[in-house]
């Protein structure tokens, strides 16, 4: 290896260090700040928190690396510009694609350990990092409910707006569906002004104490047509008891794991496995659903035999067959079956729109771990040429160009999924969408450090002002 490549390589590997050293602190406490709320004062041991942030760690690898080197690229290419190292470069024969070289080649070795730590170490971590939380919450019963949103404890779904007091045991604005043995969606709710969870370390039971509400449960009527009414049952109270069996919960150790469900907890090939049976699955519910959607009504003969024996075509008005009384049968039967119908077109499809959008999240953490990748190398052909053309190192200008930069990308990115779980593009698209839009920016910015062109050549913006000029303004002879 040749000196110039030495010296390059180890001025990049300094900044690139440093850079995601900090960058990674400063995500991690914002990680920190995430959960503060669920961990302080929850009587947590310090191993327990240690775990905690441990598994969380992971998962913020694929925004630091990125922005990491793309800052340190603008730093070190912008130091060399600065100092007339690049200049000096150029006078000995050194191209910009020369510089760059050992450092692409770096590149390449540290995209593939990227896409190695997204594909096993990112999965494996979401998958005890959830599993831990999980039994935390199990452990410490005040921590299985979160403020602003529904949490699982037993056989209830408990959504609460403030969590207050020592223990986060006082709770304000108490929602609360009652599951079905069957599991299915709830028809009992209760809400409550306010309530209090008391538990106690010899007891496997969970008292909540609810205040001032209200009790609700949906009736289903077994005739059809009174069901379009909705029909239910509503009590008040101002005080009321819901006892939650843990025993079940409290048989736990911190280390058992159970959920290994989630998207991001697989790797390439447990995720073309699950897509492979995904995809048969929601065919299978789709072609079953086509054949059971044939729903017919059979219309009563018994006086058929009102059309004539001598022209036995069928009259125009079917319903002119039957008395009245059977008119009206038939008509409330084949109103009943298009509401059933209806019904069930809109579950299906509800359905189905739920299983098409947990495929898109595969999909997407999919390409993700193949997308990191090319962002390592996007990020470095952004930021080497962006650097060698702004002349500008250390931590003032590149941070400003490095942010935005990534910043833009970032929400593109977010953008593209967002649109490809709600099937408003493909997932393929919504993956890669930042990563098509900012490669162009790329090539640009190497073509112009190539050929030492400035970040914006005020040559071409004046030239169409200055041909204006000339028409209106034409030279005397």
């Amino acid at each position: 290896m040749k000196i110039l490549d030495k010296y390059l390589l180890k001025t990049f590997l300094t900044t690139f260090t440093t850079v995601f050293v900090i960058l990674f602190f400063i995500f991690i406490l914002q990680t920190v700040w995430l959960f503060i709320a669920e961990l302080a004062g929850k009587d947590l041991d310090v191993v327990m928190i240690i775990k905690f942030l441990a598994f969380s760690m992971p998962r913020i690898v694929p925004l630091v690396l990125p922005l990491s080197i793309l800052l340190a690229s603008i730093m070190t290419f912008g130091n060399l510009a600065e100092n007339y190292e690049f200049a000096a470069m150029k006078s000995s024969g050194i191209s910009l694609q020369r510089a760059m070289r050992s450092l692409t080649i770096f590149i390449i070795f540290l995209s593939i350990v990227a896409f190695l730590f997204s594909n096993n170490v990112i999965p494996f971590a979401e998958y005890k990092f959830i599993n831990f939380r999980k039994n935390i919450a199990q452990v410490k019963p005040a921590l299985a409910i979160a403020e602003g949103q529904f949490s699982d404890v037993g056989f209830y779904n408990i959504k609460v707006n403030k969590k207050s007091g020592p223990e986060g045991n006082t709770l304000t604005g108490i929602t609360i569906h009652k599951k079905s043995n069957a599991g299915d969606a709830s028809k009992t709710i209760i809400k409550a002004k306010d309530g209090e969870l008391i538990s106690s370390e010899q007891s496997s039971i969970l008292q909540l104490v609810l205040n001032d509400g209200y009790y609700y449960e949906d009736l289903v009527p077994k005739n059809y047509a009174d069901r379009e009414k909705m029909p239910f049952v509503k009590s008040s109270f101002k005080k009321q008891v819901i006892n939650i069996d843990l025993s079940e919960l409290n048989k736990i150790d911190v280390n058992q794991e159970s959920v290994a469900n989630t998207n991001t907890m697989l790797t390439v090939n447990e995720l073309s496995y699950t897509l492979d049976s995904l995809n048969k699955s929601i065919n299978t519910d789709i072609i079953a659903f086509a054949e059971n959607s044939n729903m017919k009504i059979t219309y009563p003969a018994k006086n058929s035999n009102i059309v004539s024996k001598k022209n036995k075509t069928i009259p125009n008005d079917l319903l002119s067959l039957y008395t009245n009384q059977e008119k009206s049968n038939i008509l409330q039967l084949a109103s009943s079956t298009i509401s059933n119908t209806l019904y069930s077109i809109d579950n299906s499809n509800m359905e189905l729109l739920n299983k098409q959008k947990n495929i898109n999240n595969h999909i997407l953490a999919f390409y993700d771990k193949f997308v990191i990748v090319f962002a390592c190398f996007l990020m470095f052909f952004i930021g080497a040429p962006l650097g060698a053309i702004i002349r500008k190192g250390g931590l003032g200008l590149p941070i400003v160009f490095a942010v935005l930069i990534f910043i833009t990308f970032h929400f593109i990115n977010t953008f593209g999924k967002r649109l490809a779980q709600e099937n408003g593009m493909t997932p393929f698209m919504g993956a890669w969408l930042s990563s098509f839009i900012l490669t162009p920016l790329a090539i640009l910015l190497t073509y112009r450090a190539t050929n030492d062109i400035g970040l914006i050549s005020m040559d071409i913006v004046l030239a169409p002002f200055q041909k204006i000029i000339k028409k209106l303004f034409p030279k005397q002879n």
